[in-house]
């Protein structure tokens, strides 16, 4: 089931009787007529969700960039797949009510094209990485190739996705941003030949770094204010940067400090698998903050090799000391894995 919207015929288009797909009409509907304030919530995956009130001049700004990055034009067809109720989601909506674009509304799910009839052509749509990796795995190559580009963000793409992602011709890019950025202000082109380890920086947007080498961002999608991240990042250039991780996953573990991000790096490097597992830490009487790998409902058998090769990648300090299996990760309402809760509901 879907859930259409044209733009330029909300305003007489019925409520829909479906929650949810009343949810992205009232939106729309209260975005046609000019509202000029919506608050929305942050994803709650590095702490406490909170509100945040955004202007319409911050999502226009951000969806125009948007456009003007990916050449999306006026009455093509968006896929929103995305939960409407965060900014991911919100922002699909936004790009179609200010670019021209014919929606085609479906419930959050791991198989969106699902919901839509064969002969229903999409050329754009945002996606998750659960849902792309599911959508590749079961063989809907054909349909994602069928897109004009593809854009995939709200949690990191692992080495086994990146790898599947090459099996397509359209353009993929994984984004960058957040709540407070209205959405993403960075693009990575993940295949192709111009495939890039680096973000670039959307037009109108200006960044540097504090003194922990974390990112801070202005533009008018923040309000020309400057947005503080905790995301650690090395500039290659004025506009070019990778993430290295983030300032609040790194630990101190016997004095050493370890950042977690790279870690999983290593661990994805010589275990190459679809299930999906995290590194976190657990308290420890002598290390302080003992480093330990969780994986979902997936059993390690051979731990020295594992250990072994991941000598070749890590210092001692940084192999994780325990691994601990959990039938099932905390997810947050947009689809992020909530290391904190996992862990401290299955310890």
């Amino acid at each position: 089931m879907y859930y259409e919207i044209i733009p330029d015929k909300i305003l007489q288009t019925p409520a829909p009787a479906n929650p949810y797909f009343w949810q992205a009409w009232e939106f729309c509907q209260l975005y046609a007529t000019g509202k000029k304030e919506f608050l929305l919530h942050t994803s709650g995956s590095t702490g406490e969700p909170k509100p945040i009130l955004l202007t319409r001049a911050q999502m226009q700004a951000s969806a125009w960039v948007t456009q003007k990055a990916l050449h999306l034009k006026s009455g093509r067809r968006a896929l929103v797949c995305l939960n409407i109720a965060y900014i991911a989601g919100t922002m699909m909506l936004v790009r179609g009510m200010e670019l021209g674009l014919t929606m085609y509304v479906v419930a959050p799910s791991s198989q969106p094209f699902a919901e839509l009839t064969d002969d229903l052509s999409i050329d754009f749509t945002a996606v998750v990485p659960l849902q792309l990796k599911t959508l590749l795995e079961t063989g809907q190559h054909d349909r994602l190739n069928s897109l004009n580009v593809l854009i995939v963000g709200g949690a990191p793409v692992n080495s086994s996705l990146l790898t599947q992602i090459q099996q397509l011709s359209v353009p993929v890019f994984s984004t960058y941003g957040m709540t407070e950025t209205v959405s993403h202000i960075a693009l990575r082109k993940l295949n192709g030949l111009d495939a890039s380890e680096s973000y670039t920086l959307l037009d109108g947007v200006e960044a540097d770094t504090d003194e922990r080498d974390c990112l801070r961002l202005r533009g008018a999608v923040t309000n020309h204010e400057w947005i503080q991240t905790n995301d650690v990042v090395i500039f290659k250039d004025a506009t070019h940067f990778q993430i290295m991780g983030r300032a609040d996953n790194i630990i101190n573990s016997g004095g050493v400090k370890i950042q977690l991000e790279k870690v999983e790096r290593a661990i994805e490097q010589i275990w190459n698998r679809s299930e999906r597992f995290f590194v976190w830490w657990k308290p420890d009487e002598r290390l302080g903050q003992k480093l330990i790998l969780v994986t979902e409902n997936t059993q390690i058998t051979d731990k020295e090799n594992l250990n072994k090769e991941l000598q070749k990648l890590l210092n001692p300090y940084e192999i994780p000391k325990e691994v601990y299996t959990v039938k099932k990760f905390v997810e947050t309402a947009t689809g992020k894995v909530d290391k904190r809760r996992t862990f401290e509901e299955n310890s």
